[in-house]
């Protein structure tokens, strides 16, 4: 079975169109796609939970 695409922070900033700033207010209540911090310190997220939040996203502006 293949790996789960691992994007860079850079990288789901750009998709979705937030300053890293707005991005972890966010985070800080909750809100979100979940981050994976690796051993050396940086963080990626998973394109499947980047994909599942922009679902949710749409779901609740419904």
């Amino acid at each position: 079975m293949a790996r789960p695409q691992m994007l860079k922070l850079p990288e789901v900033l750009d998709e979705i169109g937030m300053s890293r700033a707005a991005f972890y207010r966010m985070r800080a209540r909750g809100r979100a796609p979940k981050l994976r911090k690796l051993p050396n310190g940086q963080v990626r997220v998973s394109r499947r939970d980047l994909d599942v939040w922009w679902e949710l996203c749409e779901q609740n502006a419904a």
